[in-house]
């Protein structure tokens, strides 16, 4: 029997480690293992590896999931997908091609035994890749998906949209797996796994976290960005972490989409789904079952402006947005260098520089791999127009701008995560309440494909009263996932301007 090697802070590492896609490994055999409970998998998520289950974690020291399982008499399996070699990410088609293969060598190795799987973020989709598309349903009994986006992340949208383009391309972060994970994209997805006979053949369980990280970090504002479309672990909506047909066991206020995966934090909670492979409990099945994802409208009221470009060496940019009323809002300069001087300047002519400065890591929760982010937090944002002012060192830089409001009259976007071409059509509602109307509305619609090229073709915006507004997506070249970004510009009475962006992606079907 292979002895258990202690290291870091007394947590187990498994005896024997190998970093090649396609590879795995057993962890230690328990001296109290009970043959009674199946064999647990562990996969992880996006620009991850095995480490992810007994290494560091990013932001609360060293995960002890294996710990927790050894010590409970659990055999443990770890394995290798692509995201491993540490060149990027890849669609959860391309991982769970790899991990099907392995699941059935492992299932083989325990002599024909069903397993269970531990998946944390995008290893939930790559599980469901493997399990339904692969077919290896058949070597695993249970499922347990820890902040998985099953639904996607509003930042793989923001990611992909025409502002960030400069910015993902000097980042290199523009890669397959951030690129699968947009809401229009896991939306297609979806609707071919959730109708699939392969679907209800394992039984699935999933966790949420409602907390965005530690104050200084970089999950934090993601998790700030996240805000507007609901509660959030720094990277995934609750929400996103939900399928119909699984078992939700929990949503705690406590997790972030770091800690959600340590063993200390999640295991006990979770152990009493992992004793049996058991796939009773399982609702119903008819093969004519369809969930009419492409109809699913999603509707989210944004309060938001969003810019970016290129920045030229040691020559100031500078950008203005307006406010219209009185609230706290947030401001957020994404930059590929970290020499970028930012300084936010107020109607009245104030200066203020940024409150706190983090730097994006490769990692399990982060999208803009190694970006540099400046925030400014105001609890009272002076109305009128302000300033923000960038400054850069490098030769090659680029920004991102975010700035979000709590207007208390945000613009909502509904559009369906996955349409026909011929209803590929959204709304958009302007409230006026109290707001004074505007002397007009217009609308920039920029159409992306999965280059970052620029659809064009006529976006035709209609009014269908005062508040409401119904717009045409233009006709796509082929079938895929296209990044709407829509610039909405009033022009007021008293000769102020202001624009608000709405961005989401969408699956058009030819």
């Amino acid at each position: 029997m292979a002895k258990p090697d202690i290291s870091s802070a007394g947590k187990l590492k498994p005896p024997s480690e190998t970093f090649s896609p396609g590879d795995w490994f057993l962890g230690s055999i328990p001296p109290n293992l009970d043959t009674n409970k199946p064999p647990i998998v562990f996969v992880q998520g996006k620009n991850g590896s095995s480490t992810s289950w007994y290494g560091e974690t990013e932001y609360h020291g060293v995960n002890d999931m294996y710990t927790k399982a050894y010590e409970a008499g659990y055999q443990t399996v770890f394995v290798q997908l692509h995201d491993s070699a540490g060149n990027g990410s890849v669609s959860q088609y391309a991982n769970g091609r790899l991990l099907a293969q392995m699941l059935s060598e492992i299932s083989n190795h325990f002599g024909g035994e069903k397993v269970n799987i531990i998946a944390h973020s995008k290893g939930g989709p790559d599980t469901q890749a493997a399990l339904v598309h692969y077919g290896a349903h058949q070597y695993v009994g249970r499922v347990i998906t820890l902040a998985s986006p099953h639904h996607g992340s509003h930042l793989a949208d923001l990611a992909y949209s025409w502002y960030a383009g400069w910015l993902g391309s000097l980042l290199g972060q523009k890669d397959e797996g951030t690129y699968s994970l947009q809401v229009g994209k896991m939306a297609e997805f979806r609707s071919v796994t959730d109708n699939h006979v392969n679907s209800r053949k394992n039984l699935y369980f999933t966790v949420a976290g409602m907390n965005r990280g530690p104050v200084l970090s970089a999950l934090s504002m993601g998790g700030q960005y996240l805000s507007s479309y609901g509660e959030n672990d720094g990277l995934v909506n609750v929400w996103s972490t939900k399928i119909p047909y699984a078992t939700h066991l929990f949503t705690d206020p406590n997790f972030d989409h770091d800690n959600i995966r340590v063993g200390s934090a999640v295991f006990s909670r979770i152990e009493p789904y992992l004793k049996s492979t058991s796939t009773t409990g399982i609702p119903a099945y008819h093969v004519n079952y369809k969930e009419r994802v492409e109809d699913d409208v999603i509707t989210t009221a944004l309060a938001q402006t969003i810019l970016g470009d290129v920045l030229k060496q040691n020559v100031w940019v500078e950008q203005s947005f307006h406010v219209n009323e009185a609230a706290p809002g947030n401001i957020s300069i994404y930059t590929a260098s970290n020499d970028v001087e930012v300084e936010l300047i107020s109607p009245s002519n104030k200066k203020y520089s940024p409150s706190l400065k983090a730097h994006s890591a490769k990692n399990e929760t982060s999208f803009f791999n190694g970006a540099t982010i400046q925030s400014f937090y105001r609890n009272n944002l002076e109305i009128g127009d302000w300033k923000v002012r960038m400054k850069t060192e490098s030769p090659k830089d680029a920004y991102l701008f975010t700035a979000q409001f709590n207007e208390k009259n945000p613009i909502t976007l509904s559009m369906a995560g996955k349409v026909k071409q011929k209803d590929a059509k959204f709304l958009i509602k302007n409230p006026m309440n109290d707001k004074k109307r505007p002397i007009s509305t217009t609308f920039l619609v920029h159409l992306l494909d999965e280059t970052g090229k620029e659809i064009s073709g006529k976006n035709s915006i209609k009014a269908m009263d005062t508040e409401n507004f119904t717009g045409t997506l233009p006709e796509v070249p082929k079938s895929g996932v296209y990044n709407v970004t829509i610039d909405v510009k009033e022009k007021n009475v008293d000769g102020t301007e202001r624009t608000r962006t709405l961005i989401r992606s969408v699956y058009i079907e030819k």
